[in-house]
C-alpha cells in the first residue's frame, strides 16, 4: 500500500513499482528539454532562421518583423501563451473525470511525434520548425502537469522532496544518456558521411523517439485512476471542467498564492537559462556545437547528483531554507555571466555549476508546492504550476528576447534574467514553512 491510503487501484499496487513506472516518465520525457530545447534546437533553428532572413537579418512572422536571433525566444513565449489556454481546461478534465493517464499519454505521444517531425527542418523552412516547436513544447508542458499530479498519490507529505528528487535524477540520467549518445553521433557524423546538419536533424528525431519508446513504461505501470472520482459531485460535465479552473483560482489561499507567484518569477529564470544557454554560447561566445554539447552533457549527470544531494539537505534543513540557498547560487552565476565571462573555461565551470543546483531547485519546488495543494484539485493546482515549469517559461523569453533585439546584447539580457531570481526568492522568503493543517 502507498503511505496508508486505502484508494484504488493505487492502493492494491506495490508502491515500488508505482513508484519507478512513475520515475520513468521523467526518463522519456527528459530527451526534449535535454537533446531539444536545451542544446540543439535554439541554435539550429536560429541557424534556418538566419538563412531564411533579408538582408536586415529579419523575418516577416504574423506580419511582424522579427530579428531572426530573436526568433526561437519568442516561440518559447508563444508556446506558453497557449499553455495558458490549454493547461488549466486539461486539469480541471483530468481531475474531474480521472483522466490524468489518458491525457498524459496523449499529450506525451503527441509530443513525440511533433518532435520527430523537426527531422524535416532544414533549408529555409523556419515556419515549419516554429510550428513543430510549439506543439512539441505544449504537449510536453501539458504532460508533465498529469505526471506531477501523480505524486500526492504516490509519497506522503514527508516523502516528498526524497520521491520527486529521485524522479528529477532519474531525468537528468535520462536525458544525459540520449545527450551522450548524440554527442557521440555528431562527433563520428563526418566520418560517416553524414552532412553536420543532417546529423543535428537526426538527432533532434531521435529525441521524439525516446520520449515515445519509454513512455510505454508509465503506460503499462501506472495506475488508471478514473475509478477515484466517479462519485464525486459536481464533476458530471464538460462545462463544470472548465468551471473548475476558474474556481480553483478563486479558492488559492494565501501560500499557495505566494508560493506561485515566487515560483514564477524564479522558475521563468530557470526555464530562460535552460532553454537559451545553447543560443548564447554559440552567438555570443562563438562555441562550436560539439563543445556545447559536451558542456551541457556534463551538466546532466551533475544535476542527477545535485537532485538527490538537495533531496537530503532538504530532509535536514528544511526544503524552503535549502531552495533559497540555490536561488542565492543562480543570482552569483547569472551575474557573473553578464559582468565577466569571457572563455570557453569558464562557461564551462559556470554551466558546473548551474547544474549542481538545478535539479534540487525543480524537485524541491515541486515537492513543496505539493504540500498546499486540497485532495481532489491536483492536476488544476498542477495546471498552475506547470505555466512556469520547465520549458514553459514566457515572461523571461520575451524579456530576454526584447533587450536583445533592442540592445543586441547577449550579457544585457542575461542581466535581466537574473533579476528574476532575486524577485522571486524574496517572495519565497515571506511563505510559511510549513503548512498550517488545512491549507
Amino acid at each position: 500500500m502507498l503511505f496508508g491510503t486505502s484508494e484504488p487501484p493505487i492502493a492494491q499496487m506495490s508502491a515500488r513499482r508505482v513508484r519507478w513506472s512513475w520515475y520513468m516518465y521523467d526518463w522519456a520525457n527528459s530527451a526534449f528539454p535535454t537533446t531539444v530545447l536545451t542544446v540543439l534546437l535554439g541554435p539550429y533553428l536560429t541557424h534556418v532562421a538566419l538563412r531564411a532572413a533579408d538582408a536586415s537579418g529579419r523575418l516577416s512572422v504574423l506580419g511582424l518583423e522579427i530579428a531572426a536571433d530573436a526568433y526561437y525566444p519568442f516561440l518559447v513565449s508563444v508556446s506558453v501563451v497557449l499553455q495558458l489556454l490549454i493547461l488549466p481546461l486539461a486539469g480541471a478534465i483530468a481531475d474531474a473525470w480521472g483522466w490524468r493517464k489518458l491525457l498524459l499519454l496523449l499529450f506525451a505521444y503527441v509530443g513525440a511525434a511533433a518532435t520527430v517531425g523537426l527531422y524535416w527542418v532544414e533549408g529555409d523552412r523556419y515556419v515549419l520548425g516554429g510550428v513543430l516547436f510549439v506543439v512539441a513544447n505544449l504537449c510536453f508542458g501539458a504532460s508533465i502537469v498529469m505526471y506531477n499530479a501523480f505524486l500526492p498519490d504516490i509519497a506522503a507529505p514527508h516523502e516528498r522532496d526524497a520521491v520527486s528528487s529521485r524522479g528529477w535524477a532519474v531525468g537528468y540520467a535520462g536525458g544525459g544518456t540520449l545527450l551522450g549518445l548524440n554527442l557521440l553521433f555528431l562527433s563520428i557524423a563526418e566520418h560517416l558521411g553524414i552532412a553536420t546538419e543532417h546529423a543535428v536533424r537526426l538527432c533532434l528525431a531521435s529525441a521524439g523517439v525516446w520520449w515515445g519508446i519509454f513512455t510505454l513504461i508509465p503506460a503499462i505501470g501506472l495506475p488508471d485512476v478514473q475509478q477515484r472520482w466517479e462519485s464525486s459531485r459536481g464533476y458530471q460535465h464538460v462545462s463544470s471542467s472548465s468551471t473548475g479552473f476558474w474556481e480553483t483560482l478563486r479558492h488559492l489561499r494565501g501560500p499557495a498564492v505566494l508560493f506561485l507567484a515566487a515560483y514564477f518569477f524564479y522558475n521563468d529564470g530557470v526555464q530562460t537559462v535552460i532553454a537559451l544557454s545553447g543560443q548564447f554560447a554559440s552567438r555570443e561566445l562563438g562555441l562550436p556545437i560539439q563543445t556545447i554539447t559536451g558542456t551541457l552533457l556534463a551538466v546532466q549527470f551533475v544535476a542527477l547528483v545535485g537532485s538527490l544531494a538537495f533531496g537530503m539537505l532538504a530532509q535536514r534543513f528544511g526544503a524552503k531554507r535549502v531552495l533559497l540557498w540555490s536561488l542565492g547560487v543562480w543570482i552569483a552565476v547569472l551575474s557573473y555571466v553578464a559582468l565577466g565571462l569571457r572563455s570557453p573555461e569558464e562557461f564551462v565551470v559556470m554551466a558546473m555549476l548551474v547544474g549542481l543546483v538545478l535539479g534540487g531547485t525543480q524537485a524541491l519546488s515541486r515537492s513543496l508546492f505539493s504540500l498546499y495543494i486540497p485532495k481532489q484539485r491536483e492536476a488544476q493546482y498542477f495546471s498552475l504550476y506547470e505555466l512556469s515549469d520547465r520549458g514553459s517559461s514566457w515572461m523571461g523569453p520575451l524579456l530576454f528576447g526584447m533587450v536583445l533585439q533592442w540592445s543586441g546584447s547577449y550579457r544585457l539580457s542575461v542581466a535581466v534574467i537574473a533579476a528574476l531570481f532575486g524577485i522571486g526568492g524574496i517572495l519565497l522568503a515571506m511563505l510559511r514553512y510549513p503548512p498550517r493543517s488545512g491549507e
